[in-house]
């Protein structure tokens, strides 16, 4: 038996994030130089990048763990799904909006995975979705979602509420638009 590289843009994005730790830990200041999106936003090309690379910057060990444990989990299935090159687009895009509108509403800086993780929670609620039907575990986990984004919106925890919101309305969006629906067919659904 041997060990397969079996989800390239989530196993990617997981060393590459732990590697930036790593060289933040060692040099210090690396990730709030090029993994923070601020809300300073002057036009640079720096500036630019950091509307996709703050998904990959973490504070530290306990915030990089708690939200690669459930990438690591739910982003493989929705590799294989989707397929690496859709899922990739899907990552950029949520962090792309999320960068941008904590840049147009919020006077801090954006860092961490969290909103990723909340497009992968709600584009797994898709995973059977069928002709007409929405499904009733995407109704959940919206409403659960919402009430506890909700309630830790008055807590404070730096932690941004606001971008897991948005990636969880990214990963609804991607569901409606990227899955394929399956159609029923005498009452039996097929492949």
């Amino acid at each position: 038996m041997r060990i397969r590289y079996n989800a390239p843009v989530i196993l990617t994005y997981t060393l590459l994030s732990t590697v930036v730790l790593i060289v933040n830990q060692i040099l210090g200041g690396f990730t709030e130089a090029f993994f923070v999106s601020y809300p300073t936003f002057s036009g640079s090309f720096l500036d630019f990048l950091r509307l996709f690379t703050h998904v990959v910057g973490h504070q530290n060990w306990l915030h990089l763990m708690s939200n690669f444990s459930f990438i690591l989990l739910i982003g493989p299935v929705l590799e294989e799904k989707y397929r690496s090159a859709p899922l990739l687009l899907m990552v950029l895009v949520t962090a792309l909006v999320t960068g941008i509108l904590n840049i147009i509403f919020f006077s801090t800086g954006l860092m961490g995975a969290s909103g990723i993780v909340f497009m992968l929670i709600l584009l797994s609620s898709f995973t059977n979705i069928r002709s007409g039907e929405i499904p009733l575990t995407f109704v959940l986990i919206v409403v659960l979602f919402l009430a506890k984004e909700v309630i830790n919106a008055f807590a404070e925890d730096n932690i941004s509420q606001f971008a897991h919101i948005i990636g969880g309305i990214c990963g609804s969006l991607f569901g409606f638009l990227f899955t394929k629906v399956k159609q029923p067919t005498n009452g039996v659904i097929s492949d």
